[in-house]
């Protein structure tokens, strides 16, 4: 439970860097490549940030998805 909760909150994080970074202006944009309204559109330099958005939720998702050292009811080794 606790790596999910983990994994949703650096998502969130991610996302809303990933917002600003396509929602604000930067140096290298590049060329507008869809318009979506007179004063905002999709830039070149926007596609490099939606895919390392997309890379790091998947390794979010798969993080949290691996199962664990220990099965649930199993404890550490007593000695």
């Amino acid at each position: 439970m606790l790596r999910w909760l983990c994994a949703l909150v650096a998502g969130g994080v991610v996302t809303g860097f990933a917002l600003l970074l396509v929602t604000g202006e930067y140096r290298n944009e590049g060329r507008v490549l869809f318009t979506v309204s007179r004063n905002h559109g999709l830039h070149a330099g926007d596609l490099f940030v939606l895919a390392g958005w997309a890379v790091a939720v998947l390794a979010l998702l798969a993080l949290a998805a691996m199962p664990g050292r220990l099965r649930d009811g199993e404890g550490p080794p007593r000695g």
